[in-house]
């Protein structure tokens, strides 16, 4: 699973009083009976949002002699529960309550003897209601999308979600994660759609009534969640890898652009057969967009799911390098080992899916783009996971939540993958891919938990590692570690103290410490183990650097009392990512008084990796003539030559606030650029320089405008236009992405405020208000409800008191506490 974030700041949901559900022992459900086989034959009323289904669901006692089985069924009409006898249905008494039937077998059953049970049923999840998360934001199971066909522009689908128990919402089931069946899926569909689910394809009927029926086999069993089916107007393109299909379902606006989009999967899955030691497990491997995802995609056992950001043009894609889509797309798959050949026994184990996938996007990024872009990518996560403080009390391993989908959440996933970067560099890489290989192997079709990746990691390393578990796994929170240096020239020692003041236990941190003195660099290991800690070494002359944390591993909220001129240092000669990151943001604070500041940040815009020269294009201070001397002539040639769109968009952006018309020419040429980003930025600049002129030129791209370019007409109507650009940004921001929206918002608000039109204004306050309801649950209705009375002013000094009764309203419903 991988979930879309609205804002870092967005996610801060107001702080809620204990919840008693917290001190529920969440433990592994027991398990009476284990699911064997799963046979299901469905078919679909898309007036009603119905699904008709009978099932065969084959079963065997786990270990204990049972006259009785319970499965998950939620929301169902169960007509028929019957034991199958001799080919014959034999009916069985059974007791429901819309979520748990309880079924009386026909006899004793032991763990040697197997069962099969059928089921007729009608599945009715629009008629469910079930709480979300932030990973997952509805939990119905099964979804119709515009099936009336009503909608404009939008195509009728029909697909399902199952993590984490939502797949009985659409078939009975033992719907938890330490569970395996088997499957085969019988799809009657009209005949015109294209089908999907997990395993192969092992038959297509067409039938007289204009339907078609499409038999599914999953022939390796997988866990109920994991079961999947889409159905819709897709065009499939094929792909292989070593022999297999490999195949991508698009709507067919997009399906030019599927190897586009998709088409290094079978290089990802090449690479990730041979770091695991263990080939791609299933028969096949699909990925499929669809519309009104309720998430960012799901790893269906050998059939993804994405939501519809995924799908982009050739040319948006020249913008994209290692975004949120392909990022997306390498998480899920390395899904398919971990969380779907292994599955977590239990949710309160969740890290042995998500952390894995989470990190597989750090492995692919080095991999692929090289070890900047691997370290940049880790980085980001350890940002996002310390810039939540209220976190710090979750641990990985968490046996109390108030609910299970509270553990989809940045310690399960990018604290995980942190934690998993620490572990595979203290291991080393072959020694962490060898025990990687081992928990596969041994857990190959079962589950996993946290002790057996321990296990696993130490069978392979001769390491111990309860101390590793016990604090990262077992534990919670992180080292908040301050770093002073101290030289005495007179003995020529150097000391470096290292303090942690987080509260509780000191954390074991075993460090590499990297000495520059004299011209030459020395490694020196040090363990910490105390809350204060000193290293004492000698050194003929006075250390350029002492670089704590060398290899850069480290996940912790750091306070490094380094001087400029340290950082400075450490830009040039240190050769990390991270160090140049942080010498960096060092600069930033002191380029006004320090020159050596300055260097760093003049140097940093020809950095090898492009994101650290987006931040220092960023970080650059232009109202200081020393650093605009020397910036500006570089700025111009990478806003024009620098191979990256994102670094020229930067550059663009930075030169675009001089407001200097003589760049206007400049701006002009990169407005023909294929890059939507880049000429985004240069619509932009000219509007800072000639806003007419920008009116003038947003008009033009209307009609083709996508990403940053979309962006900034939005952007320079939401600034500068009237009534008459309202219907086009009214429309865009509406079917916006929700990121689009909360960074259009303020300026979107000015724009409803200048409105003449008090019809047009209503429509824009009721446009916020909803955005401000739908994503209330994560921290944004504040923020919302201080935009709406910001309108509100602005339209009563104008004059206009329509809407101020429906801004009352909505703002009382922001402020109010969230459920």
């Amino acid at each position: 699973m991988s979930a879309v974030a609205l804002s870092a700041s967005a996610q801060q949901a107001a702080p809620q009083p204990e919840d008693p559900a917290l001190k529920i022992y969440r433990e592994t459900p027991t398990k009476y009976s284990d699911l064997v086989h799963t046979k299901l034959d469905v078919r679909f009323d898309y007036k009603k949002r119905y699904m008709y289904g009978k099932e065969w669901v084959t079963l065997k006692p786990h270990f204990y002699p049972t006259d009785s089985l319970s499965l998950d069924a939620k929301g169902m009409d169960l007509k028929t529960i019957a034991i199958v006898k001799n080919g014959k249905n034999v009916p069985l008494k059974f007791t429901y309550d819309s979520l748990v039937v309880k079924i009386k077998l026909d006899r004793t059953y032991r763990n040697n003897e197997s069962y099969t049970v059928y089921i007729d049923y009608t599945a009715k999840p629009n008629e469910f209601k079930a709480q979300g998360s932030m990973a997952i934001t509805d939990a119905k199971g099964l979804y119709f999308i515009n099936p009336d066909g009503t909608e404009k522009d939008k195509p009728t689908q029909i697909w399902t979600q199952g993590e984490t128990e939502g797949s009985s919402v659409w078939f009975p089931t033992i719907d938890k994660p330490n569970q395996k069946t088997t499957d085969e899926i019988s799809m009657t569909v009209p005949a015109k759609y294209v089908t999907l689910s997990n395993g192969r394809l092992a038959s297509q009927k067409v039938n007289g009534d204009g339907t078609r029926t499409d038999v599914w086999k999953q022939e390796l069993p997988h866990s109920p969640y994991l079961f999947m089916m889409a159905v819709g107007d897709f065009k499939i393109t094929k792909d292989t890898w070593r022999g297999k299909e490999v195949s991508y379902y698009l709507e067919p606006k997009y399906a030019p652009y599927a190897r586009d989009i998709f088409g290094f999967t079978p290089e990802v899955m090449e690479f990730y057969s041979k770091t695991l030691g263990v080939d791609y497990p299933w028969n096949k491997y699909s990925q499929i967009v669809v519309r009104d995802y309720v998430s960012g995609a799901m790893e269906n056992t050998s059939a993804t799911l994405h939501g519809d950001y995924v799908q982009a043009t050739k040319r948006e894609l020249l913008d994209d390098y290692f975004g949120q889509g392909r990022s997306t797309i390498v998480h899920e798959l390395f899904h398919q080992w971990f969380g779907d050949y292994v599955t977590a026994e239990s949710w309160s184990n969740l890290t042995v899916n998500e952390s894995f996938a989470d990190f597989s996007e750090t492995l692919w990024a080095e991999h692929k783009y090289g070890k900047d872009a691997g370290d940049a990518h880790i980085q980001d996560d350890r940002e996002n996971y310390l810039s939540q403080p209220k976190l710090r009390t979750n641990d990985l391993v968490r046996f109390h939540y108030k609910d299970k989908e509270d553990m989809f959440d940045a310690v399960t996933y990018q604290k995980g993958g942190s934690i998993l970067y620490m572990l595979r560099n203290y291991l080393g890489n072959d020694a962490f891919y060898k025990g990687l290989s081992i928990y596969l192997k041994s857990n190959a079709f079962k589950n996993g938990e946290a002790h057996q990746l321990r296990l696993a990691l130490e069978e392979a390393s001769g390491r111990d590692l309860t101390w590793f578990f016990n604090q990262w796994y077992f534990g919670a929170g992180h080292p908040i570690l301050g770093i002073t240096y101290k030289w005495d020239e007179a003995t020529k020692t150097q000391t470096v103290v290292l303090t942690q003041s987080q509260d509780g236990n000191a954390f074991i941190l075993p460090l590499a410490i990297d000495v520059y003195a004299g011209g030459k660099k020395e490694r020196k290991q040090f363990w910490m183990r105390n809350k204060v800690d000193s290293l004492v070494f000698h050194s003929d002359v006075k250390p350029s650097l002492v670089n704590v944390d060398g290899d850069k591993m480290l996940l912790a909220k750091k306070t490094d009392n380094k001087s400029l001129d340290e950082f400075a240092f450490q830009y040039f000669n240190a050769p990390l990512y991270l160090d140049r990151y942080e010498a960096i943001k060092a600069a930033a604070k002191s380029q006004n008084s320090q020159a050596a500041a300055r260097k760093v940040i003049i140097a940093a815009l020809n950095d090898k990796y492009w994101e650290l020269q987006v931040d220092a294009i960023k970080a650059a201070d232009l109202t200081n003539d020393d650093v605009r001397n020397a910036a500006q002539p570089i700025l111009a040639k990478l806003a024009q030559l620098d191979p990256n769109n994102l670094v020229k968009a930067a550059a663009i952006n930075a030169l675009g606030k001089l407001k200097a018309s003589g760049n206007s020419n400049l701006f002009k040429q990169a407005l023909n650029s294929q890059s939507y980003a880049v000429q985004g930025a240069a619509l932009n600049a000219l509007a800072l320089i000639n806003p007419a002129e920008a009116m003038s030129l947003a008009k033009s791209y209307e009609k083709d405008s996508n990403g940053a370019l979309k962006q900034a007409v939005l952007t320079t109507y939401a600034v500068g236009g009237s009534d008459e650009q309202w219907p086009f940004v009214y429309s865009s921001f509406k079917d916006g992405q929700p990121q689009t929206q909360f960074n259009l918002m303020r300026n979107y608000a000015d724009m409803i405020g200048r409105l003449k039109n008090p019809a047009n204004a209503q429509q824009g306050v009721t446009s916020i208000a909803e955005f401000g309801n739908k994503y209330k649950k994560y921290g944004v209705g504040p923020q919302i409800a201080t935009i709406l009375t910001g309108i509100k002013e602005t339209r009563t000094k104008a004059g206009d008191t329509s809407s101020n009764a429906a801004i009352d309203k909505a703002v009382a419903e922001l402020n109010a506490p969230a459920n």
